[in-house]
Parts: structure tokens; C-alpha cells; sequence
């Protein structure tokens, strides 16, 4: 069981979702993605390059960086946990910095994990909506219409990881 939706509405609703239904506890789930080493096992985008700079786990308050790419331009995401729950929900907010300097931020990254019968349904959501100039880039480029499918396959990359496939 896998689905997604995207909401495109003005105002504060700006975010894409991905859910799906991994046979797996919350706990191995959780580890995977407080660990910033793994996203770019997980990442369905193939945005995501290089190793991250930060803590090995993450936790309330910590700072990571991520070397990123969208097509041939490449970028630093510059990430700020600012929702740790384990094992129910972590969350970062993104900015964005190319040749160091911020040209995009406000965007947040969040994954909530609720058990049920047989394993953990994942909600992994990108809420862009904070960022007036992340807006305007995402949505002059075409971005937010490859997030729902890229988001399910960060999905079921993750899956595969937890469930031993």
C-alpha cells in the first residue's frame, strides 16, 4: 500500500506528501532518518550528493549540510532539526546556499511514523509554503510535480533498507 498526493492551493498549503505502509517497527525506521549519513541511500530524488557535514545522528537543535544537484547546478542544503520524536517524527528546516550565499529557505522536511498492524505507515511531507523566493523557484521550474514521485521513491528506498529486501 503506497499513495500520494500534492496540493498546489495559495497562502500557507503549499507541500507535498508520501505515504506508504513499511513492514517494519518505528524504531529501525527512526534510526535510518536521523542519521544524515543514510539519506542519500534513501533519497528518491537523486538530488542528494556527497556526504553530509555534521553529527553522525541527529536530534533536537542539531545543524547538518548536504551537498545537493538539481540537474547540472549544484548546491548546499543548510538543514536545522527542529522536530525530534523518536520514534514518531523528525523534521528539518532547509535553506539553501549556492557558492555561500542563501538564495532560497523556509522550506521544511518532516517524516511522522505510526504504527500499525504489521509495521509503520511513514508520512514523509516538503512544505515550501514558508519561503516567497523558494515559492517562485520551485514553482517556475516544475519542481513541486516531481516531488510526489521522487518522495515515493525516497519511500520505498527506505523500505527496502528496513525490510531486508
Amino acid at each position: 500500500m503506497s499513495s500520494h498526493d500534492v496540493s498546489f492551493r495559495e497562502g500557507t498549503s503549499r507541500m507535498a506528501r508520501a505515504q506508504r505502509f513499511i513492514r517494519a517497527g518505528r524504531y529501525p525506521i527512526f534510526d535510518i532518518l536521523s542519521d544524515p549519513f543514510q539519506h542519500r541511500l534513501v533519497d528518491g530524488s537523486g538530488m542528494v550528493q556527497g556526504s553530509p557535514h555534521g553529527p553522525g545522528r541527529l536530534t533536537l537543535g542539531a545543524r547538518f549540510t548536504m551537498g545537493m544537484s538539481v540537474g547540472p547546478v549544484p548546491y548546499r542544503s543548510v538543514n536545522h532539526v527542529i522536530e525530534y520524536d523518536p520514534p514518531r517524527c523528525i523534521a528539518w528546516a532547509t535553506v539553501a546556499e549556492f557558492q555561500g550565499r542563501v538564495f532560497a529557505g523556509g522550506q521544511t522536511w518532516r517524516y511522522e511514523l505510526e504504527p500499525v498492524d504489521g509495521g509503520t505507515l511513514v508520512t514523509e511531507t516538503y512544505d515550501w509554503s514558508g519561503s516567497r523566493r523558494a515559492v517562485w523557484l520551485l514553482e517556475k521550474t516544475g519542481q513541486p510535480e516531481k516531488y510526489a514521485e521522487a518522495m515515493s521513491a525516497t519511500l520505498a528506498r527506505l523500505a527496502r533498507l528496513v525490510e531486508g529486501h
